[in-house]
């Protein structure tokens, strides 16, 4: 059973998979006297359609309550198959539980969830925690959606190497790489795979590994994460095209203005770089006019600068 009850002043939803009518109705009340809309599902299997359908119209859950037992699927193995999904990856889970054993306290974060409360539910605590968990994944999201802006090409994994998340600068890199590779996958590449095991077993900030992986030769190196269930690695393609496109995306220039500043930035003269890209020093010198108007600069050094600091970044 699938349903969904609605809040008048609604701004965060809530998945609440219990398969007890009189927990469901406590909860749900709770909730919708705090101005949350609410979604109910009765079992493990019924929060998966329901998660499909909410992902096919963009309308996913802000935080899911799970039952921990239940019967058929369990909350651990729902869990499990949520955050095996890209879509549902990054929506908090906390566990209820009548369960007192340490190690299905264990199970439940190993699993993915972000926290947990005992049953008989206190309403006081569970609405205190949830508050703290959409902040955090509110955090999250923005910290997700500024790195998107700001092209970096960065991948989040859990600690096993499945897949979480990928700005869309490494989404385009893997496509570049595996051109049968599946957006919607909890899996990478099959051809980077290896590599990211291999450099997640070091699990240091400082490693990094270059290969060349189907005519692409690139770079991963792991970065600082926020997230204690993800490792950030970011990923970055090697050589003068690579970083062509690197100052495309991130200066609103053309292709060919990009080309002319990265040699700009290598100290290169305009008869040099006519030479370089087959074409007259005079369009050299048109395009360096938009570049410098559309960078805001006046000289070669300042454009220089900014182009040196937007491929550090």
């Amino acid at each position: 059973m699938i349903g969904t009850t609605r809040s008048a002043a609604s701004s965060d939803t809530i998945l609440v998979i219990d398969d007890t009518p009189e927990s469901l109705r406590l909860i749900v009340d709770a909730l919708q006297a705090h101005g949350m809309t609410v979604l109910i599902a009765r079992s493990g299997e019924a929060a998966l359609e329901l998660l499909t359908h909410t992902a096919n119209d963009q309308s996913l859950p802000d935080l899911i309550l799970m039952d921990a037992m239940m019967p058929g699927m369990s909350g651990i193995e729902t869990t499990k198959a949520i955050k095996r999904s890209p879509a549902g990856a990054h929506i908090p889970v906390i566990f209820m539980t009548g369960m007192t054993e340490p190690e299905h306290v264990v199970a439940a974060f190993e699993t993915g969830g972000v926290d947990y409360v005992r049953k008989p539910i206190v309403i006081d605590e569970l609405i205190a925690r949830i508050r703290v968990h959409l902040a955090n994944a509110r955090r999250s999201y923005r910290s997700r959606l500024a790195l998107d802006k700001a092209g970096r090409s960065l991948v989040a994994v859990s600690p096993a190497g499945d897949l979480t998340w990928c700005t869309p600068q490494a989404e385009a890199l893997f496509k570049q790489i595996d051109p049968a590779w599946d957006d919607n996958s909890s899996q990478l590449p099959a051809a980077l795979a290896p590599s990211f095991q291999q450099l997640l077993r070091g699990a240091d900030e400082r490693s990094a590994l270059k290969l060349d992986v189907a005519g692409v030769s690139v770079e991963i190196a792991l970065s600082e994460s926020d997230q204690p269930t993800e490792l950030l690695v970011k990923i970055s393609e090697i050589g003068e095209a690579s970083k062509v496109r690197l100052l495309e995306a991130r200066s609103g220039l053309t292709h060919r203005e990009a080309e002319v500043l990265l040699w700009v930035s290598y100290g290169k003269t305009n008869r040099t770089i006519s030479e370089i890209l087959g074409i007259s020093p005079r369009t050299v010198n048109k395009h360096l006019e938009q570049i410098f108007k559309k960078m805001g600069v006046e000289t070669r050094a300042g454009a220089t600068a900014l182009a040196v600091r937007m491929m550090e970044e």
